[in-house]
């Protein structure tokens, strides 16, 4: 842009020059003429003047004329050419706005661009702030996750039980009801006892098991007896191959009788536990071996309780639910230590006795 504006300059002093120039010789001309004149009005008619003078004169007019004619040449020459330069610098002129324009449109884009970095390098501090944090965060769950998956033996065990506690009903029942299909027989909501409903096993208010009756508790007691030596100790006790139950053991097997509503509290308390005992009875009438299933104190498992009408499962106010009130419930109750090293121990004894060859 200098450079145009040192030429724009240069062009300007140059036509100045030829201006002056041919001012000066158009004056100069005019002064000539003006003698010629005046020195022609001096002459009289017998004056005379000298061939070669008035040759000289003429040559030098037509030497001015020429030079005269050379000066407006040159002079429309540098007109042109001022015209052609005046041209260009418009050109130039218009080139270095639209330049300028664009620069200053550059910088205020630039300007932008500065400030959009500024933010967006506010925003990337944010977010590696924010990534630190879930990393932490991260990092924090994977230690929560690997202290969870350390299994806890007390828990482990805790929740064995209780699915072995579901299959010893489930198989109870299955096999139950393959040899008395029309048995109503359930498991209880709690998945802890078996449910025996109805005129099932007992008219109502009576503690008598008629024969088809005995025939259903002595079935029971046989299924029973042959499911408790994987889960008990004593005398009967497995832990063989054929035994899945891993370290669980039974702690009691609870026969528990019920009544409805009809009758004193005191009498439907006698009929409940009359219930309970007559079914053990029946159980051991076949064959007294299941007395022989302990728990880890040593202790029988088997057991009777009655409850009369204070755990009912339905209302007494209809047949129906009466009817499901007189039950008999074959409550299973699984040992449950409270520390690790009883589980320990647990396991201790039934690994001597699996190397015992399975009965202790």
């Amino acid at each position: 842009m200098r450079r145009l504006e040192r030429n724009r300059a240069r062009a300007e002093e140059e036509e100045s020059v030829f201006v002056t120039m041919t001012d000066m010789t158009i004056s100069f001309l005019l002064i000539i003429m003006i003698l010629l004149a005046f020195f022609a009005t001096q002459l009289n008619d017998d004056e005379t003047v000298p061939l070669t003078a008035y040759e000289r004169v003429r040559q030098e007019r037509d030497d001015l004329r020429v030079e005269n004619q050379s000066l407006r040449s040159s002079v429309e020459a540098l007109e042109a050419e001022l015209a052609r330069v005046t041209s260009d610098l418009e050109t130039v002129t218009a080139e270095r706005d639209r330049l300028r324009s664009e620069l200053d449109q550059l910088r205020d884009e630039n300007e932008a661009l500065r400030t959009r970095v500024v933010e967006l390098e506010e925003e990337n501090e944010q977010l590696r702030s924010r990534i630190d944090q879930l990393v932490e965060e991260i990092e924090q769950l994977r230690e929560e996750i690997e202290r969870l998956q350390v299994v806890n033996p007390l828990e482990a065990y805790l929740s064995q039980a209780i699915d072995q506690r579901r299959e010893i009903l489930v198989e109870l029942r299955d096999r139950l009801l393959i040899e008395f299909p029309e048995l109503q027989v359930v498991i209880s909501p709690e998945q802890d006892a078996l449910r025996f409903q109805g005129e099932g096993l007992f008219r109502s208010g009576s503690s008598q098991l008629e024969p088809r009756q005995h025939a259903i508790v002595e079935t029971m007691g046989r299924l029973l007896d042959e499911i408790l030596v994987c889960f008990t100790l004593g005398e009967r006790a497995e832990r063989g191959p054929n035994c899945e139950s891993g370290n669980a053991l039974i702690e009691a097997v609870q026969i528990e009788g019920h009544t409805d509503s009809d009758g004193s509290d005191l009498s439907n308390l006698r009929l409940s536990t009359d219930r309970a005992n007559a079914t053990l009875l029946v159980m051991l009438s076949g064959d007294q071996a299941i007395l022989a299933h302990q728990n880890l104190r040593g202790q029988p498992v088997m057991s009777v309780s009655g409850y009369g009408e204070m755990r009912p499962i339905e209302t007494n106010e209809t047949t129906e639910g009466k009817a499901a009130n007189r039950r008999i419930d074959l409550r299973i109750i699984m040992y449950a230590p409270s520390t690790v090293e009883e589980v320990e121990a647990v396991g201790r004894r039934l690994d001597a006795l699996r190397a015992a060859g399975g009965a202790e």
